[in-house]
């Protein structure tokens, strides 16, 4: 697998349509110029923004034509007349690119419970459409636009040869905060040029978002808006067998790419931490684990503090529900073992707080002996300079 480009047959644009209270790039407007295959997954919080709503019933789809994503308003918490506003928003979209209403998807994030500003948004719309361009440019300026309190973009480009032919797949992502699945609080898009039937398609999406998106935590709130939209199609054959298994690799790479970046982004954060449970009875089991230790707040301090305190890490694991024996669970921090089948270590602590202290990535290892499954979760440290950001976040 390679770097690559935009996919053929995808134009972008963003605008400040004025949604922002900052001003800046607020709406991203994707266009495909023949309808796409889509797929996607979403937020399993109840309170579904009204977005997420009218997404959810409408993939996977055969037919999709584009994707439209403003910042600064969630419309969630906002009944029917949020509903009411994602349609206008849809309707303006395709009387725009002269598709049909129900091949627009449209996603929002930003403040929860307020009415969307409308009218800004249908024109940002068509300020939008008039600068569609196929340009790397014009699909970066459209990942800066989807962000709230992101320090920066998030994109990935990769290309595979499968069935014969380069496949290409372009993402880009925004997250930093709220951040707790199932899923994350964030959104995701991904384009490629591969030719999917929908249901292939939403089955390779669904297994690369549980690998990924649903195995990161920053706090672990999960979102009323969290959505990931994938839309496939390309004058090949439709992938089948091996070749779908590759493409299906493909967008597993690009998802887990993406995924990293966001606790990476994390508000505040000092440190990006990689938790890895492996001797688990399945992956499930290994999940609730590995969550359970991405959550601790006592985790995350200790580890912004260079604190080797890794009572509070098996602590973690067990509280996390998952039946094991104390004699079955093993930790190293950073390669340094420190619990080994339930007794501690003789350990330098002063050379495993310099660890901490000298590298933005952290590892824990937590091996169990109870079976084969695994998993890989990532989350950020907890900051003072979180807790400032979202104390004051609306006033």
């Amino acid at each position: 697998m390679s770097e690559s480009g935009i996919p053929s047959g995808y134009r972008a644009a963003a605008v400040k349509a004025g949604i922002k209270a900052s001003g800046n790039l607020d709406l991203a407007l994707v266009v495909s110029d023949r309808p796409r295959a889509a797929a996607g997954t979403f937020t399993l919080n109840r309170i579904a923004a009204a977005p997420v709503q009218w997404d959810r019933a409408r993939v996977p789809s055969a037919s999709v034509r584009a994707i439209v994503v403003n910042a600064g308003n969630a419309n969630a918490a906002t009944g029917a007349e949020g509903l009411a506003d994602v349609e206008r928003t849809a309707r303006a979209v395709a009387q725009a690119v002269g598709c049909g209403v129900d091949e627009v998807l449209v996603a929002s994030t930003g403040v929860i419970g307020r009415r969307l500003p409308i009218e800004k948004l249908e024109s940002g719309v068509r300020a939008a459409f008039e600068r569609l361009e196929a340009s790397p440019a014009a699909f970066e300026a459209a990942s800066h636009a989807i962000l709230t309190t992101d320090t920066r973009p998030k994109t990935v480009s990769l290309q595979a040869e499968i069935a014969g032919r380069p496949v290409r797949l372009f993402g880009f992502a925004k997250g930093a905060a709220m951040i707790g699945p199932r899923m994350a609080t964030m959104l995701g898009f991904l384009f490629t040029d591969a030719n999917v039937a929908p249901a292939d398609l939403q089955a390779a999406l669904s297994e690369a978002v549980e690998r990924s998106f649903n195995c990161i935590s920053v706090e672990g709130h999960t979102s009323t808006n969290d959505t990931v939209l994938l839309l496939a199609g390309g004058d090949g054959p439709q992938l089948a067998g091996d070749d779908l298994a590759a493409f299906a690799a493909l967008v597993d790479e690009a998802c887990t790419k993406l995924a990293r970046m966001i606790p990476e982004d994390g508000e505040g954060a000092t440190h990006l931490i990689t938790i890895d449970v492996v001797g688990a009875r399945d992956r499930e089991e290994a999940r609730t684990i590995a969550r359970t230790v991405a959550d601790s707040a006592l985790v995350k301090t200790a580890i912004h503090g260079a604190d080797p305190n890794w009572g509070r890490i098996v602590s973690a694991a067990g509280y996390s529900g998952v039946p094991f024996e104390e004699s079955e669970l093993s930790l190293e921090l950073n390669g340094i073992p420190l619990y080994r089948d339930g007794v501690p270590l003789e350990v330098d602590l002063a050379a495993a707080s310099a660890s901490l202290r000298g590298s933005f990535e952290t590892t824990i290892l937590l091996t169990l002996r109870r079976g084969e499954g695994s998993i890989r979760f990532w989350t950020s440290d907890l900051t003072a300079e979180y807790v400032r950001l979202n104390a004051d976040y609306t006033t």
